[in-house]
């Protein structure tokens, strides 16, 4: 008998693959991506080819803002799936901080 893994634990495939990528101590640290916010013609915000999640963005942001893009889901839209087929929850204001590694 096959189960889906998602499932069992009660995740879709989204949320882990949000998940593992978030393990990854680098990722963390670093962030998966570093860029302005956008819109484009259709009201969706983005950064790079990452849509950013619309009520997120509302609440902290304005566009022209530096971010690090910290985690990355599977974009769950039809409708703008085609144009970014990832999606964060996951970012905040870049640090501006040097890197020393």
């Amino acid at each position: 008998m096959a189960v889906k893994i998602g499932s069992v634990i009660g995740f879709g495939s989204h949320e882990l693959f949000s998940f593992a990528a978030t393990k990854n101590k680098n990722t963390m640290s670093k962030g998966i991506y570093t860029g302005i916010i956008e819109k484009d013609e259709n009201g969706n915000y983005f950064c790079g080819e990452f849509l950013l999640d619309y009520q997120m963005v509302l609440k902290g942001f304005v566009l022209g803002d530096e971010i690090t893009i910290k985690s990355v889901i599977v974009n769950p839209s039809d409708k703008s799936y085609a144009t970014y087929p990832k999606k964060s929850r996951n970012f905040a204001i870049a640090n501006d901080k040097p890197d020393y590694n």
